[in-house]
């Protein structure tokens, strides 16, 4: 059986950072494992907390991983700390690891900073030449790029700045400002789209990490990225699809996707 390894945050309500991670890796086939970046207390309504693991603490999961059970994929999610990227980083070399996918939590959908503005340099110094793709949303890849997105044109722009600058493959989604569920992939100097029907469904804390976690399962099981980034989006948008409502909060994350997996192969 392939093997994937998510570098992320826990969230306790089970939505999106590892819980949601091993869910998707395991609907999709291969042995899930972690390497946990932080502890959260969060719902369906909030982060009320959180604690970061120590970089020693995380070099030490990475060690017992690819020391036993070595990883045919590895995606990294929430990462907010320069001594935690480096940590990775160092090991992800170390191990020569393979088929990397970088989901970089910069910006969240209602523009908020989510990661320290002195880790925005480690990440991109360190992290991003490591990845075969990187996976940002619309506000992170201008944060990437340097650039405003507001058409395809924008989007074909910043994902080649993007990929030219740090040497990966860019999947550029356009869920944010631009009003559709297209995704764009540069990779290899080309640029291709993946045309999406866009589905009305407030249940979409965690989607993020759903796709890229879905790409790196397929990754291992040896599908090419083109292939693995159009099993991933068929993946995403059958649980979407499903429309499970479970929250009981009011908050801007109200009714998480917290048993998408569960159901995603079911209601496609």
């Amino acid at each position: 059986m392939k093997t994937a390894l998510s570098i992320a945050g826990s969230d306790s309500s089970g939505g999106a950072g590892i819980q949601a991670d091993l869910k998707t890796m395991t609907m999709n086939g291969v042995y899930a494992m972690t390497a946990i970046t932080a502890l959260t207390a969060q719902n369906t309504t909030g982060v009320q907390a959180i604690q970061e693991t120590t970089p020693e603490f995380l070099g030490q999961q990475l060690d017992a991983v690819f020391t036993d059970i070595r990883p045919d994929a590895v995606k990294i999610g929430m990462v907010s700390s320069p001594e935690l990227i480096h940590t990775i980083a160092q090991r992800l070399r170390l191990y020569q690891a393979e088929n990397i996918v970088v989901d970089p939590v910069m910006v969240a959908t209602s523009g908020a900073r989510l990661i320290r503005p002195e880790a925005v340099d480690t990440l991109t110094r360190e992290l991003l030449p490591l990845a075969l793709v990187v996976t940002p949303n619309i506000p992170e890849a201008e944060l990437l790029s340097g650039s405003t997105i507001h058409t395809r044109a924008d989007m074909e722009a910043a994902a080649k700045a993007i990929g030219q600058t740090y040497g990966c493959a860019v999947l550029l989604k356009g869920g944010h400002r631009v009003q559709d569920a297209n995704d764009l992939l540069y990779a290899d100097g080309t640029l291709r789209w993946f045309e999406g029907k866009r589905i009305h469904n407030p249940n979409t804390h965690g989607t993020g990490c759903t796709l890229s976690s879905a790409i790196a399962a397929n990754l291992a099981k040896g599908f090419s990225l083109p292939d693995s980034v159009s099993r991933a989006k068929e993946y995403i948008s059958g649980a979407l699809a499903a429309m499970l409502d479970l929250g009981q909060g009011s908050g801007p994350m109200n009714h998480a996707w917290t048993l998408r997996g569960t159901f995603a192969e079911e209601s496609v």
